[in-house]
């Protein structure tokens, strides 16, 4: 964690200015999701009239994914040396600007409504970094997982909103309209983080009680008494050295980080399969349902992941405060003994780097993969055999509710390590997610056409079976490792 004067609380804020300064984060983010889900109805309509085939303006999703998961390397390392407003507002207007090239771009341009796409990916998906990064700014570990829960909130509400907004949009207004619709939303949200989000970034502002140069405070302060030219900067006011400009890969391919993102992004890119085939599976199996009862069809996989991004948010602060009660008791035992033998002198040196931050996180794994995967194994079985409607709807609403609360569990913990590089970490998380992700994505049809609706869902349940012990891995030798890179941490500062 940053560094903070023994003297200093860990951020000025108070609770309701941090649920302020969520909420404006996280409607930010909610742009990576909707402006990806919102364009699917649109793609046969598009296809028509851009005279290319389905498969060719789904290459437009391809590269769509392809840089939703590179630009946030870049932003979110800038966003944890620039400041969390700046990178902010860049993000948000480059998806304005690019959205209103899509919504004039000629039909006859397929090569340029390929190139906005990658440029809307590169400003809409980046904001996901700089709000993970202000959460780690702003909540210490004992309330992070509330904060996860709020902000991951608008990223699971986005899968649901965006078809049914990019249905109606298309069907009534026609498919400019949804890019239209995305300008108007982004330059609007651009406007409101501009007039009152407040700068977080602790290598600026420290716990929050420096006063930010005029660039980074809110043109309309929402708290007045720590913004403001007339607020001064108490003269005990600490802050830590600005990040250096990295390249997040180096953090990536940290034993830890790799085995514990990777192993996240198996299941995500699983859960990621159902949500990719809802609509052509529902068409086949339900003929009855026509395009925008299908497109509500998303509303309980969608509802499934909001339910369980909050609740699980909740459970990872209890689960998180009772399991660190229990390990301060068993060691002030531990230390009791050990004071006992060294005599007269002896001092408690604990540090908050010596607590197993990876053990109190993933203790839950198990109670939400665990029923996940066993909802993937009979979704599949239960197409095939068309069973009543409402079965794989309840079955989507509890896999939603599982890897809701798997991924705030996930992000709580990687925000915890790395609480200075906030938008890093997130940015390296969001790149294996949607690489992942695209990779089910192309090859799904493929196992679908070998194996059917059954055994395509056993093999991807079987895979995030495999999957699961690496959680167990980064539990067990995370500590170790993270002590490790510690040491070498302070040793080249000497």
């Amino acid at each position: 964690m940053a560094p903070v004067s023994a003297s200093e609380p860990f951020t000025v804020f108070t609770n309701r200015e941090k649920w302020i300064i969520i909420n404006l984060a996280a409607f930010g983010s909610l742009f990576s999701p909707l402006t990806a889900n919102i364009y699917f109805p649109a793609i046969p309509v598009m296809a028509e009239q851009f005279h290319r085939s389905t498969e060719q303006i789904n290459l437009t999703v391809t590269v769509y994914m392809v840089f939703q998961g590179v630009a946030p390397m870049l932003w979110g390392t800038l966003a944890d040396r620039l400041g969390r407003r700046p990178i902010f507002f860049a993000c948000t207007m480059i998806l304005s600007l690019s959205c209103v090239g899509l919504a004039l771009c000629p039909t006859d341009a397929y090569w340029l409504l390929m190139l906005l796409r990658c440029i809307q990916a590169a400003g809409s998906a980046s904001t996901v970094s700089p709000a993970a990064g202000v959460m780690s700014d702003i909540a210490t570990r004992a309330e992070r997982g509330m904060f996860v829960g709020v902000l991951m909130l608008a990223p699971s509400v986005g899968p649901t909103l965006g078809p049914i907004i990019g249905g109606g949009l298309t069907q009534g207004f026609g498919w400019r309209s949804i890019f239209w619709f995305l300008c108007i939303a982004s330059t609007v949200c651009s406007l409101i983080l501009l007039l009152f989000l407040p700068e977080t970034l602790r290598a600026i502002v420290g716990n929050g009680s420096i006063v930010p140069p005029l660039l980074y405070r809110p043109l309309i302060p929402a708290m007045p008494r720590l913004e403001g030219i007339k607020t001064k900067t108490p003269e005990n006011a600490t802050r830590p050295p600005a990040q250096k400009l990295m390249n997040p890969l180096r953090i990536l391919f940290l034993p830890d980080v790799f085995i514990l993102l990777f192993s996240m992004g198996i299941n995500y890119a699983v859960f990621y399969g159902v949500l990719a085939s809802l609509s052509s599976l529902f068409s086949e199996v339900y003929p009855f349902l026509n395009q925008t009862e299908i497109g509500l069809c998303f509303i309980a996989i969608g509802a499934g992941n909001s339910i369980g991004a909050l609740i699980f948010g909740k459970l990872i602060d209890k689960d998180y405060a009772l399991f660190r009660a229990r390990w301060l008791r068993r060691r002030a035992e531990a230390e009791h003994d050990t004071a006992t033998e060294k005599g007269p002198g002896y001092e408690d040196t604990f540090d908050e780097d010596e607590f197993p931050i990876e053990r109190a996180r993933l203790r839950l794994v198990p109670f939400v993969i665990i029923p996940f995967l066993a909802c993937v194994f009979g979704y599949g079985w239960c197409l095939q055999a068309a069973v009543h409607i409402s079965v794989p709807l309840v079955l989507q609403f509890l896999m939603g509710l599982c890897i809701g609360g798997y991924i705030n569990v996930i992000q709580a913990l990687i925000v915890d390590v790395f609480s200075n590089q906030g938008g890093s970490i997130t940015a390296c998380n969001n790149f294996v997610r949607c690489s992942l992700g695209a990779i089910m994505v192309g090859i799904f049809d493929i196992i679908l056409r070998a194996l059917g609706m059954g055994w395509t869902y056993v093999l991807l349940g079987g895979i995030g079976v495999i999957a699961l012990p690496l959680s167990l891995v980064v539990a067990r030798w995370g500590p170790i490792w993270r002590e490790s890179r510690r040491r070498r941490m302070e040793s080249h500062v000497e």
